[in-house]
């Protein structure tokens, strides 16, 4: 009986003192220099962020006529040397659609820019009526950063709102959700929850086709990051429901998924050094919304920063700088112009980490 309550409390303190382990293995983080990056009087909203060859790219959404879905808006491209000052270096747009939520993948030595679209209707400017089932996505790349090709329209994305992509083992992967069976219904709860996600592949970033299906209902923004073995963790948004975190092996038939016990929108999911990292929206007790990064650390989420934000905000792009240093872009309506009206701007963070 003694030696049963010996192993006992060893195996108690072995399990806590590895939970305290966990968190006490979570960085110090915490903010270096904020600067507005852009800011042109528009609505400029759905950031990402990567580095390509020697310089560091953001991208984002801009619009004159606001949040909601018009064929005035367009998807502009920026480059810099240090993070710190930006130069425009593309634009585009798709005739008589929303371009939204545009995301980066560097593939086969390109630099790829994913974008959703809705179809836009002439009577029906700010979207009230549009159709999932005629979503399109769209890309332009560069070989260069310098030399753009497209708008292409994406083959196998018609229906599906396409979202983060990334590559593994020579192939690129896309999130795409959609209706099932691309039901024709108007938009309510039970469109939404007929909605599901798909996991895109493709061999040449232009030709899709399903390799998963890892959301049957209230499919929403997922990121993924595939790890060295093929494995691949994602953040999936759940609409105004909490996030999940879904995990699979190849070939991604088979997938865990686990409640991260709070709703995340426009979820990032990223690596820094041995150390998960988790951004987006979060909402708080009173209904107000702030952007936010989090540590993933065994399968929760552990707040770590809140960045300035407020209103209209969120969707974070990441890329690291070096061991210590990382860069976070948002958006975010928290600021007023000087007739205090909202102003909706594109903002880069420095961060900085210590272990």
């Amino acid at each position: 009986m003694k030696i049963y309550v010996i192993l006992i409390s060893l195996l108690l303190v072995r399990v806590f003192g590895d939970s305290e382990i966990s968190a006490k293995a979570m960085p110090d983080v915490h903010v270096v220099s904020i600067s507005k990056a852009f800011d042109n009087g528009e609505h400029n909203a759905f950031t990402d962020l990567c580095r390509f060859n020697d310089k560091i790219y953001l991208t984002f959404r801009t619009c004159p006529d606001g949040h909601m879905v018009f064929p005035s808006s367009s998807i502009l491209v920026l480059s810099s040397v240090d993070g710190q000052t930006w130069e425009q270096v593309h634009s585009f747009s798709v005739e008589n659609r929303d371009t939204r939520d545009p995301h980066f993948l560097v593939f086969q030595n390109k630099l790829f820019v994913f974008t959703g679209t809705w179809l836009c209707k002439n009577d029906d400017p700010g979207g009230e009526t549009r159709d999932l089932n005629q979503h399109l996505g769209y890309c332009v790349w560069t070989s260069n950063g310098t030399n753009w090709n497209g708008p292409e329209m994406l083959e196998g994305t018609y229906g599906h709102y396409i979202w983060r992509a990334a590559t593994y083992n020579g192939n690129a992967y896309l999130c795409g959700r959609r209706k099932h069976e691309f039901r024709e219904m108007p938009r309510n709860d039970e469109s939404q929850r007929i909605t599901e996600s798909a996991m895109l592949e493709s061999d040449d970033g232009i030709i899709w086709k399903k390799a998963a299906l890892f959301q049957e209902h209230n499919g929403d923004e997922t990121a993924f990051l595939f790890k060295s073995d093929g494995t691949v963790l994602a953040v999936a948004r759940r609409g105004t429901a909490n996030a999940e975190l879904c995990r699979s092996k190849p070939p991604y038939q088979e997938w865990q998924r686990k409640d991260l016990c709070c709703y995340v929108g426009g979820p990032l999911l990223a690596e820094w050094n041995d150390h998960y990292i988790v951004g987006g929206r979060k909402m708080t007790a009173d209904g107000l919304k702030t952007t936010v990064l989090y540590w993933l650390v065994d399968d929760q989420l552990h707040e770590c920063l809140q960045f300035p934000s407020g209103g209209d905000n969120s969707y974070p792009g990441f890329v690291k700088l070096d061991e210590n240093r990382a860069l976070v872009s948002y958006y975010s309506s928290h600021e007023k112009d000087e007739n205090g009206d909202s102003i909706t701007a594109i903002y880069v963070a420095v961060l900085e980490m210590q272990e």
